[in-house]
């Protein structure tokens, strides 16, 4: 199997299948008919794109789509990612910041806004501002950024047509000289590219322009005014509510937030 045979699967697998679940037991089903060997060739190319996603510019891109900074939640994404097949993949592969021309994050973008309601009320040097963002959609697994289980597809196959145990199917991709970066936090393995503080406002505008103008940070608390482009609270399927109060006092504010969980 070369490389175009590799994304016409995988690409045929979605269109195939109806959701995330129906698409892993029909590349299972699929690839217990071929030989060992195309199995093999499968997992490598699939771990040869994991490690071409595998940069520090990518996993800043996880950690504002998706949400999560976990290097096992990093390795999901990308899963997730090959999963949207070869055109979508090579076009951000390489300038992670044109993630946002994806109808996918499109889709999570929306899903992701927040009604945000303002109150200010000021008395000379001394103002109140309340802010109230609500969450308003949930969001469904189907829809969510992660694609664990499409890494493992190969290895009931491979068990089936070789009697053997999936450790040898890491051992045949590793002698053609394809080592997984995945996981990557170890001694021996990191991600590609220079690390950054995705903190740092001006390096994240500097190296994902696009990016930060969908996930912006908090405007001048001078200007008396907050403006947040996108909300995007920890994983749930509940309404959530954030409300801040910011006590300002000549040149000193303190901020406080009250979370809420509404279903």
């Amino acid at each position: 199997m070369d490389v175009d045979g590799f994304w016409e699967l995988v690409e045929r697998s979605a269109e195939e299948t109806r959701d995330k679940g129906e698409r892993v037991e029909w590349l299972k089903e699929y690839l217990s008919g071929l030989s060992a060997e195309e199995i093999v060739d499968y997992d490598t190319w699939f771990t040869i794109h994991q490690n071409r996603a595998c940069t520090w510019d990518m996993y800043a891109v996880c950690y504002y789509v998706a949400g999560f900074g976990s290097s096992d939640g990093f390795e999901y994404f990308v899963d997730w990612l090959i999963s949207l097949g070869r055109e979508a993949f090579e076009k951000v592969v390489d300038c992670p910041d044109r993630i946002v021309e994806l109808p996918e994050v499109q889709r999570l973008i929306e899903l992701a806004r927040a009604f945000v309601h303002r109150r200010i009320s000021t008395s000379g040097d001394i103002w109140l501002g309340r802010f109230t963002q609500t969450r308003l959609h949930t969001l469904l697994e189907e829809e969510y950024p992660q694609y664990e289980l499409f890494a493992y597809v190969t290895f009931d196959p491979y068990q089936q047509v070789t009697g053997e145990d999936t450790e040898h199917l890491g051992d045949a991709v590793r002698a053609r000289g394809v080592d997984s970066k995945f996981p990557f936090v170890t001694y021996y393995v990191e991600c590609d590219g220079e690390p950054w503080d995705w903190s740092d406002r001006e390096e994240f505008a500097r190296r994902l322009p696009r990016l930060a103008s969908h996930y912006e940070f908090i405007e001048d608390l001078d200007e008396r005014s907050r403006r947040y482009a996108t909300w995007w609270p920890e994983r749930t399927f509940w309404r959530e509510r954030i409300r801040a109060w910011v006590f300002h006092r000549e040149g000193t504010t303190i901020t406080w937030r009250d979370i809420s969980r509404l279903r």
